[in-house]
């Protein structure tokens, strides 16, 4: 029997009642999810349960708990539901200025606060219709980006964590140092002693993300003392506040860490690799024609962040 028959055999509004019940994991909060009848949910369960052979809920005391294998299935329906949502979004013609498509991007709130901002800032004035959906990334989701990027449209992300996906280059930044205006261990500049021997926060700091400028540090024979991690770029300074600590920001963000207060910002006591900042995508999307107005847009957005980051530095 072929795939397509199987399909063809199959209610895939089931695909919604088993989102719901996996997301609610009760018949009765998903049928209020779905504004259906419990009889009716509960229905749909019973085939579901049939389709797959499994309980996908099952009692637990006074609960329900989902089953192993639904818990397996949790990650490809949303996928799925995704995808179904695309595929009837499309539109054979696409204006910009009638749509209400939403974008989603995965990034840092680095990447959301420098050129998701300005994006939106753009859509808003050609495409009042279209939304963004930013969501903050982590490592697993940079570690699964191939599987993530077929059910999104994009990851913000500097070279070095992705490789064998489309993206497009959007703007080019620098590292500085941060430091409390009252830490007395740092003179008019810091040194690699600093560095060396004072506390640091840092961002993430696993085995698969850590900033090119943390990991050059550690190159130079410098094993940085880490206090605190954090898992965001624009929390380092609140950190450094009336502390003794160190931390790295991107150039882009001194704006806002100088609004923060009781901070001086120093640049690096050696050559720290540029980042190149890009937008990644699946190649699904490549012939998408709204995609492409999206990446347009990004670009755009980049050439404006660059223009003002070099007008900050000069």
């Amino acid at each position: 029997m072929t795939n397509h028959v199987l399909l063809s055999r199959l209610d895939l509004n089931l695909l919604i009642s088993l989102d719901a019940l996996i997301t609610e994991r009760s018949v009765t909060r998903a049928a209020e999810r779905l504004h259906l009848s419990q009889p009716a949910l509960s229905a749909s369960l019973a085939r579901l349960r049939s389709h797959f052979g499994d309980p996908i809920l099952a009692r637990r005391g006074n609960a329900y708990e989902l089953t192993p294998f639904a818990l397996r299935l949790a990650e490809h329906t949303t996928t799925a539901l995704e995808a179904a949502r695309r595929v009837f979004e499309s539109q054979a013609t696409w204006e910009p200025a009638e749509s209400e498509r939403e974008f989603s991007i995965y990034g840092s709130d680095y990447g959301f606060t420098t050129i998701g901002r300005v994006a939106s800032e753009l859509a808003a004035e050609r495409a009042p219709g279209v939304r963004f959906r930013f969501m903050l990334h982590n490592p697993m989701v940079v570690e699964d980006a191939a599987n993530r990027l077929r059910s999104v449209d994009g990851m913000v992300i500097p070279h070095g964590f992705l490789s064998g996906l489309p993206y497009l280059d959007l703007w080019r930044d620098g590292w500085v140092a941060v430091v409390s205006s009252s830490n007395d261990a740092v003179g008019e500049h810091i040194t690699m002693e600093n560095i060396a021997e004072l506390p640091w926060v840092m961002t993430y700091q696993t085995r698969s993300a850590s900033t090119s400028a943390e990991r050059q540090i550690m190159q130079l024979g410098v094993e940085p003392r880490v206090d605190v991690v954090v898992e965001s770029f624009q929390s380092l300074p609140h950190f450094v506040v009336g502390t003794n600590r160190i931390a790295l920001i991107q150039a882009a963000l001194v704006p806002f860490a100088l609004r923060v207060g009781g901070v001086r910002v120093l640049p690096l006591p050696f050559d720290a690799t540029p980042l190149v900042n890009a937008l990644w995508w699946h190649p699904v999307h490549n012939r998408d024609s709204e995609h492409e107005w999206m990446r347009g847009l990004f670009k755009e957005a980049g050439d404006i962040v660059a223009a003002a980051a070099a007008k900050e530095t000069s």
